[in-house]
């Protein structure tokens, strides 16, 4: 998932914005004591996805992959005084200390937590989403995208984490499932004429996607 040397992504990180207690606790506990921590967005990542969300000043945030709460906290942090963070994951074993985390951060009246298959909640959202952010089971991106991008704003950004899967997308040896289905979406993006993206070379690739 690291594509730059240690002391290079030290240096990016320490000239970004600093995370907040709350974001710096969540991601050393969940490295205590969460499996696959790895997944935790993470410093550079989290700023990334808060500035987005201050530049855009969404009413209507929705996140498919909660894991522990980090990036959701992090796209919270731009929302309007009014505006509200819909966060959907598969795992109710979290869901406890997720909701401590929102508690303790300024937003937790903000975000609400829907536990479940995504594929299942989604069609029953009837809402328009300013931002969106997929970061969940990657063979069902495609079915996530299909089932999103006719709900945002025109103008809208669409997030997508993990798109270039440790650099495998590029080993055409590399046929599992995951990446296959990464590929796939790539290019699914690439080919739609409805949106603009860029491929952004953070952490393990981020797809920004805008609604035209």
């Amino acid at each position: 998932m690291e594509f730059f040397p240690p002391e290079l992504s030290a240096y990016v990180e320490h000239h970004s914005s600093p995370e907040s207690d709350l974001l710096r606790r969540i991601h050393r506990e969940t490295h205590l004591h969460v499996l696959k921590p790895r997944m935790v967005s993470g410093h550079l990542q989290g700023r990334f996805l808060s500035m987005i969300s201050h530049m855009m000043r969404p009413r209507r945030i929705l996140e498919i992959g909660t894991f522990t709460g980090y990036s959701a906290l992090c796209l919270a942090e731009g929302l309007q005084p009014d505006g509200r963070l819909v966060t959907i994951d598969i795992n109710e074993e979290l869901t406890s200390r997720v909701r401590s985390y929102f508690d303790d951060s300024p937003y937790g009246h903000q975000i609400e937590m829907k536990i479940g298959n995504a594929l299942d909640i989604l069609p029953n959202l009837e809402e328009t989403w300013d931002l969106a952010f997929i970061d969940a089971d990657k063979v069902n991106y495609h079915r996530y995208y299909d089932l999103l991008i006719d709900k945002m704003r025109p103008g809208g950004v669409l997030l997508a984490d993990n798109v270039l899967w440790s650099g495998k997308v590029t080993q055409n040896n590399k046929t599992d499932e995951d990446t296959v289905a990464i590929r796939d979406f790539n290019q699914k993006i690439q080919e739609d004429p409805k949106v603009e993206n860029v491929l952004a070379p953070i952490r393990d690739g981020l797809m920004m996607i805008r609604k035209c």
